[in-house]
């Protein structure tokens, strides 16, 4: 691990009935970097966010803050010594204090100094107006703001957030993460945060960690999670897929869409080729006559639109293809919603494809 990492994980396990809930996870978030702990639920993420907060011990494992334990076998510094800031989804912010006490409830030390500070942070996210207002009398995402800038109030070096915007309205959701995320970046904290959603992570993050059955299956850049994934299931993850199987004979997959490079694996194994559906091919079916097979684009195969749904910005075109009418999915841009029946050529570009082994 590098040596500008704010937070540190090494070798963290987690058991919980005898079954390890977090397993042998280890991941690094550096001073001024916001890394997501992405995953379906149940896969350890608000686990590994408590650990970190304190509120519940490892069973094994080290984690460290600035290259110093705060945590291990011999070690356990409580929450409230780890200078650490915490924001969940349901906001915790007191009811019977207005918005500056709300804020400004874990600092101490001089009080214009604190009274300043409040008055900064709300500024900062357009709350000033609020100031003697109390919670009920807040919209949801003001709210948010309030507990973020609560949060923020003690300069915590780190700051962990657990599903923070679950709760918003779709429409608020997009400029409020924009918001927190102007925020935590001015004030130089690293962030970890845990959520559910693909795209939130590849919104706000820095890093992305992948979790699924407790392990961190791929750690990296939004990009290289989207554009190199580890397997079938980690595309699935970031979008719908269309899935083909085959065989390995002499290094390719051979398949009704043409053979496919199986690089690094065996004569006879089982392997499967995904693509996205905005990655699929298609092109009007002119006099029955197919379009010629190419490196590319491999051999073009018979398509008929079982449903097309236009979906705001794009269309989504559900085909049925080959003898068997096996289905796949093809999302075109802006409108284009051919009827039922209507038939095309299909093909699966190569250079979209990813090339798994089975199981």
């Amino acid at each position: 691990m590098s040596d500008d990492l704010k937070l540190e994980l090494r070798h963290v396990t987690r058991r919980l009935d005898g079954r390890a809930v977090v397993d042998d996870v280890s991941l690094g978030v550096a001073r001024g970097q916001l890394t997501c702990l992405l995953g379906p639920s149940g896969c350890g993420k608000s686990t590994t966010l408590r650990m970190v907060a304190g509120v519940e011990r490892q069973d094994a494992g080290d984690i460290l803050v600035d290259g110093r334990v705060i945590s291990d076998s011999r070690t356990h510094i409580p929450p409230e010594e780890r200078q650490i800031g915490l924001m969940f989804q349901d906001f915790a912010l007191f009811p019977h204090l207005r918005v500056r006490e709300n804020v400004g409830f874990g600092l101490s030390g001089d009080k214009m100094a604190a009274r300043a500070r409040v008055g900064e942070l709300l500024d900062r996210v357009g709350l000033t107006q609020f100031t003697n207002a109390y919670p009920h009398e807040l919209s949801g995402g003001e709210q948010q703001r309030v507990a973020l800038t609560r949060a923020l109030a003690p300069r915590p070096s780190i700051m962990l957030m657990d599903e923070p915007f679950s709760g918003l309205d779709n429409r608020l959701r997009d400029g409020i993460r924009d918001d927190t995320l102007r925020v935590l970046r001015d004030e130089g904290t690293a962030v970890l945060l845990v959520t559910h959603e693909p795209e939130e992570a590849m919104r706000m993050a820095d890093r992305i960690a992948l979790m699924r059955e407790g392990k961190i299956v791929q750690d990296g850049t939004p990009y290289e999670l989207y554009s190199h994934p580890v397997d079938r299931n980690a595309v699935a993850f970031f979008s719908d897929i269309n899935v083909v199987t085959g065989k390995v004979s002499g290094g390719q997959i051979d398949t009704a869409f043409g053979r496919f490079d199986a690089p690094g694996m065996g004569e006879g194994d089982a392997a499967e080729i995904v693509i996205r559906p905005q990655h699929v091919r298609v092109e009007f079916f002119r006099n029955g006559t197919a379009p010629s097979a190419t490196p590319s684009h491999g051999t073009p195969m018979e398509a008929q639109v079982d449903r097309a749904r236009f979906m705001g910005g794009k269309s989504l075109l559900e085909l049925r293809v080959g003898p068997n009418g096996d289905l796949f999915r093809a999302a075109m841009p802006g409108v284009f919603t051919p009827e039922p029946g209507t038939q095309f050529w299909m093909t699966l570009p190569r250079a979209r494809c990813f090339v798994f082994p089975v199981g």
